[in-house]
């Protein structure tokens, strides 16, 4: 393996150690949640208004698994493991995707064809 993609996956696996702070940071510091995944009704709530686009479009779609859980985990311990889970199955949905998408359009090395005689 090449150095540059042993960089890659190196920090990649630190990204992925770094998640339980998604957990731990919100609780020490008394934040509601993880920045930038407000609501329009939030938005509201701490800024007295919210974008009209998000209020109109947020009825398009909702989460596989809010709250990164999945319903019936009411113990704070499970709601924890099935976070950690959701991060990573995330990131091994994107990096199934990149090496997917890396296999499929990568050009052969052709050389010996179009080498000169």
């Amino acid at each position: 393996m090449k150095l540059r993609y042993k960089r890659l996956w190196v920090g990649l696996g630190l990204l992925v150690l770094l998640t339980p702070l998604g957990l731990i940071l919100p609780q020490t510091f008394g934040a509601a949640g993880a920045w930038g995944e407000w609501s329009a009704r939030e938005l509201k709530e701490k800024w007295g208004q919210a974008p009209a686009q998000m209020e109109r479009l947020q009825s398009l779609w909702g989460a596989q698994f809010p709250n990164y859980t999945l319903r019936g985990l009411t113990k704070p311990w499970q709601a924890k493991l099935a976070y950690l889970l959701a991060g990573l199955l995330g990131a091994g949905v994107v990096v199934a995707v990149c090496l997917g998408l890396g296999r499929w359009l990568v050009i052969p090395d052709d050389r010996e064809t179009h080498d000169a005689p």
